[in-house]
């Protein structure tokens, strides 16, 4: 991994969503077939979302959701599973379309559409009782004064918005939690070669990625300029998810960074409600 120079980056960052939706297409197959996602078990009936995130939507039976960035659809099923009328979106085509597979073999209603979420407009014309946003979301994202405006463009007045994400300070290092590598702010585009995947590290492709990094005030700001009231912001000092390295398992389902233990923050909440002006 490694930051490239100036001009390389400017050239890349102009086709970031065709550079990354390939990526993100190269990945379904080996995350289908991962043990991270641990399909078969999911079909069976596993729940895929966590206590972070069940805690704030609480009961979600009968409300309409929007899931923005649902991969290939397990966490969008999971909220259907739990009664929601859920809409995922994703701008991976090849993500959509195990989706819906997904959501054929569950026996689950969920509509799913392809689109990148700043487009999101051309394809969907309605509002939710809730946006749901989940880990490894918004570093895909380039501008997130534009993100906060699709949220609040698709949230009804007085609905939620539940956001789960990794921190930010996590993303300042480096693979091995070693050094700083990053800057905590969003001052560029991060530009990088990738060797196998977080679910599958024997995975042999290497996929290009275009990235940034958005600061707990630039998420914060984005939200509170289009409308939303923070209701609720949490931190946490461990993942819910296996998907760094070296790290250990302190209760079940929850890793830490083994040689930094609880120094850092790994995830964080909001949980957000639209202004009804």
């Amino acid at each position: 991994m490694g930051r490239t120079n100036s001009e390389l980056i400017n050239t890349m960052t102009t086709d970031y969503l065709e550079i990354n939706k390939k990526a993100w297409n190269a990945r379904v197959e080996s995350h289908v077939n991962s043990s991270f996602y641990d399909v078969p078990n999911f079909i069976a009936g596993k729940c895929s979302l966590n206590s972070i995130e069940l805690d704030l939507l609480g009961d979600i039976t009968g409300k309409r959701v929007l899931h923005l960035q649902c991969h290939f659809g397990q966490d969008s099923i999971s909220l259907s599973r739990r009664g929601a009328i859920v809409t995922g979106v994703d701008f991976s085509d090849q993500s959509i379309a195990y989706a819906k597979e997904l959501a054929v073999k569950t026996d689950q209603q969920v509509t799913f559409i392809c689109s990148d979420i700043y487009s999101l407009d051309t394809h969907l014309n309605e509002q939710f009782d809730c946006v749901f946003i989940s880990y490894g979301t918004i570093g895909w994202l380039p501008d997130l004064e534009r993100w906060g405006e699709v949220i609040s463009r698709f949230l009804r007045p007085d609905g939620q918005l539940v956001f789960v994400e990794f921190h930010p300070v996590v993303w300042m290092f480096d693979d091995d939690f070693n050094s700083v590598a990053y800057s905590y702010f969003n001052v560029e585009p991060i530009v990088e070669e990738i060797e196998g995947t977080y679910a599958d590290r024997s995975a042999k492709e290497t996929f290009a990625s275009i990235t940034w990094n958005h600061s707990l005030q630039e998420v914060m700001t984005s939200l509170i300029q289009n409308g939303l009231r923070i209701d609720k912001f949490q931190e946490f000092d461990y993942s819910p998810y296996n998907c760094f390295r070296h790290t250990e398992e302190i209760e079940p389902g929850k890793y830490r960074i083994e040689h930094l233990q609880s120094h850092i923050p790994m995830v964080y909440a909001i949980s957000a409600t639209k202004s009804k002006q």
